[in-house]
Parts: C-alpha cells; sequence; structure tokens
C-alpha cells in the first residue's frame, strides 16, 4: 500500500476537530502526524486552549487518549493576529515538523475563514486540508452523537444562547433545544465544545463542572480535572 501523507490536525479540544481526526483516520490517504493547538494563559497563570478556555492539563489528557504528540503555540493574553501568526508559524518551523505539506481544519462552511487559512498557510509554503468541508451541519451534529463522541459545551455567545448553556452535554435533547438560527455545530460561534469521550479516544477524560464565568458577551463554563 501507498504510504498515507502525514499531516498536522488544528486542534481546538472540541467536536469538530474530533470529527475532522475520525475522518482522517479512516483515510486512505492521510495520516496525522500531531494536534496543533493554541494555548494562553490567564489571568491566573494558568494555560487554556485558544478561544475555549478548556485547561491545559485536559488537552494533554485528550491528546494522550487520543495517541498523538500535543504542538502547542502558546499565545500572550489577547495577542494580535500578528503575533498569532509568528506564533503559528514559529511552531511548524520545528524540525520535527519537515517535509509537511499540510495543516488539516475542522471548518465546514465560513468562506472567509477558508480563504483565510489558504492565504496563512501560502505564505508558509503550505497549504490546508478541510476533511469536512461543505458537510450538512444538522446531519453532522447528529452523527457525532449516533458515533458515541461526548462533549460538554465550554464557551457560549450570550447573544446566540443562554448563558446557562455552558456545561450541558452535547446530547439529542441539547440539539433539540437549540433555537432557531443557532447552528448545530456552532459553526458561527454560537458555542464550543469540549470532546470528553468517543471513538478517537482510547479512554475517556475525567472532568468536571468548575465555576461560570461570564466576560462581557461570553460565558465560560470551567472544567476540572477528575
Amino acid at each position: 500500500m501507498p504510504r498515507r501523507e502525514r499531516v498536522l490536525l488544528a486542534w481546538s479540544g472540541g467536536k469538530d476537530s474530533a470529527l475532522a481526526l475520525h475522518a482522517l483516520a479512516a483515510s486512505a490517504e492521510f495520516e496525522v502526524a500531531g494536534l496543533l493547538t493554541t494555548v494562553t494563559v490567564d489571568a491566573a497563570g494558568i494555560e487554556r486552549i485558544g478561544v475555549h478556555g478548556v485547561r491545559r492539563e485536559l488537552l494533554d489528557a485528550q491528546a494522550a487518549a487520543a495517541g498523538l504528540p500535543l504542538v502547542p503555540v502558546p499565545l500572550p493574553a489577547g495577542a494580535s493576529n500578528a503575533v498569532y501568526e509568528e506564533r503559528f508559524a514559529a511552531a511548524l518551523a520545528e524540525p520535527r515538523h519537515g517535509g509537511l505539506r499540510r495543516i488539516a481544519f475542522g471548518d465546514l462552511f465560513l468562506q472567509d475563514i477558508c480563504d483565510y487559512r489558504q492565504r496563512q498557510l501560502a505564505a508558509l509554503g503550505l497549504s490546508p486540508l478541510f476533511p469536512l468541508w461543505g458537510r450538512d451541519t444538522a446531519a453532522l451534529a447528529r452523527e457525532f452523537v449516533a458515533r458515541g463522541f461526548a462533549a460538554r459545551l465550554v464557551c457560549i455567545d450570550t447573544e446566540a444562547l443562554p448563558a446557562d448553556f455552558a456545561g450541558r452535554a452535547f446530547d439529542r435533547e441539547l440539539l433539540e433545544a437549540l433555537p432557531p438560527g443557532v447552528d448545530p455545530c456552532g459553526e458561527n460561534g454560537e458555542f464550543h465544545t469540549f470532546v470528553t469521550a468517543g471513538p478517537v479516544l482510547t479512554r475517556p477524560v475525567a472532568c468536571r463542572l468548575g465555576e461560570l464565568d461570564v466576560r462581557g458577551r461570553f460565558a465560560y463554563r470551567d472544567l476540572l480535572p477528575g
């Protein structure tokens, strides 16, 4: 059999990343070589996944359960896009990533994001890969649940959903409770998730609900290890 092409997967810890990993793992063409994740430090000095706000300790446990090395992109709090692009490029410049030509993303349908990924990677001599692009998001959300994945909502845009959705399990009951206009996969930023179990993980990531933190229009549910 021909050797599969090694790619890095941009990893948020959420359901779209997990579904992208699942699709790539089933592919005869690609092999995931590592999980590329932006990590920031909050005011208390705790490392967290960028945007999603999940603790680094849980991210590390998730990557270990996936059996893949983590490639962190460290960012200062409130980093500009220029700083993000600089740190992103630095992470990919490590010798261990030599020979990689593509970075995979779990994006679904936002064309401006797709165009940005293409420009960003073209400047680095790379190209993006979108294994889920164009999939119907309602069907994809149902597939996530049906395949036995488990996840919790960790960040909510309160202009789209009530703050108390933060911490809820991503399951059939949640999908039925989403108001009209909210994408079932949260692709417009309505919510973000953290995957705790599923076919891409060899074991569950043990965690429990922590405090709800509302900052401006966004509500974050902290997840604590154990």
